[in-house]
């Protein structure tokens, strides 16, 4: 996701008078920036820091989700209707079939050795944001099984 594309649906929000899409598209703006100024690159917010936001965002409001009592309706339709909008600028995550395809083809070498814990030290960094945790850990698993 870019981020001038980001800031371009909340200030068309603002313009809709959308007041819900607005909060929730300006809560990623401004974690978007905090990320960007705290690892220096204030000016040039890169597609992949917005993206780890976003991630970090849907997890944080899926647990207020998760812990809000049932006789909170109004949080909890707050929560859900922001989650709902997070999750439309989610990147795109990959299936079980495509790691294990990436992890084939780009570490052979390291699959070979069976040790789960040098692959999983050599996958994360390549695929962190791109593709599940729990779904990395049981390719890695069934291909140190084979």
């Amino acid at each position: 996701m870019q981020f001038k594309q980001l800031q371009d649906d909340m200030i068309a929000a603002m313009k809709a008078r959308d007041k819900v899409r607005k909060d929730a598209l300006s809560a990623l703006v401004s974690a978007a920036k905090k990320v960007a100024i705290d690892e220096g690159c204030r000016d040039d917010i890169r597609e992949e820091l917005v993206d780890r936001v976003i991630l970090k965002e849907i997890k944080s409001v899926k647990e207020q989700l998760d812990t809000c009592p049932d006789s909170r309706e109004d949080l909890r339709a707050e929560y859900q209707a922001r989650y709902d909008i997070f999750m439309e600028y989610a990147p795109k995550m990959m299936s079980a079939e495509e790691v294990e395809a990436f992890i084939t083809e780009k570490f052979a070498e390291v699959v070979a050795s069976k040790n789960k814990g040098l692959i999983m030290k050599n996958v994360m960094p390549e695929l962190k944001g791109k593709a599940e945790g729990g779904v990395i850990n049981q390719v890695v698993a069934k291909l140190c099984q084979s």
